[in-house]
């Protein structure tokens, strides 16, 4: 039987920026995944306070305009947005 393959084989222990702080956060990290059903969840943790964890829908990551891959800086956040938006 063929091993079925796995959305987001590189999840755990990703790093991500928020685009709006989350509980005083920008920078977290996925500390677990989850399956559920169809549905793929993704826990983040936020790098600087390990209290602040909340689960999310993993394809949440693709929007853009919630989350950016890595940890970004508010230069490179403002950066972005203005490429995006086109407003130099």
């Amino acid at each position: 039987m063929a091993k079925k393959k796995q959305k987001f084989p590189y999840l755990v222990g990703s790093k991500w920026t928020a685009q709006q702080k989350i509980d005083g956060w920008r920078h977290f990290v996925v500390v677990n995944r989850k399956n559920q059903g169809k549905w793929l969840f993704a826990e983040m943790v936020a790098a600087c306070d390990p209290n602040v964890r909340f689960w999310l829908n993993a394809t949440l990551l693709k929007d853009r305009s919630q989350w950016q891959a890595g940890w970004q800086s508010l230069k490179d956040i403002a950066e972005l947005n203005e490429l995006a938006t086109g407003e130099f």
